[in-house]
């Protein structure tokens, strides 16, 4: 389902309420209405976002655990491959950091 916007009543919205949030599911924005204000606005949670580490530390941990190792998804792992060899290493001096120099934050008492 495309993005559809429903304006539904407070009263339609709890007749079946079951039927609403499969529309939710389904990827549409439900807008509750009573007469012509907005009392709620209901739409699909965010995905979960993970770091690289993350995602690295739970598939190690999954290895661990079954003894089975996650298998990448060639084109997934080529285009990992591609944007590896093609990054830029940081010079510490570029971001204003000078190696060996320790750097001491000071915070108000």
């Amino acid at each position: 389902m495309a993005k559809d916007v429903i304006h539904i009543s407070e009263a339609e919205a709890t007749s079946d309420f079951a039927a609403l949030m499969a529309r939710v599911r389904a990827g549409a924005k439900v807008i509750i209405e009573n007469d012509a204000r907005t009392v709620a606005v209901l739409h699909a949670a965010e995905p979960e976002r993970r770091s690289i580490s993350e995602c690295i530390a739970l598939a190690k941990a999954h290895e661990d655990e079954t003894g089975i190792a996650p298998v990448l998804d060639p084109d997934f792992a080529e285009d990992v491959e591609a944007i590896l060899s093609h990054r830029k290493a940081v010079e510490p001096a570029s971001v204003g950091i000078v190696p060996g120099l320790s750097v001491r934050r000071r915070y108000p008492h």
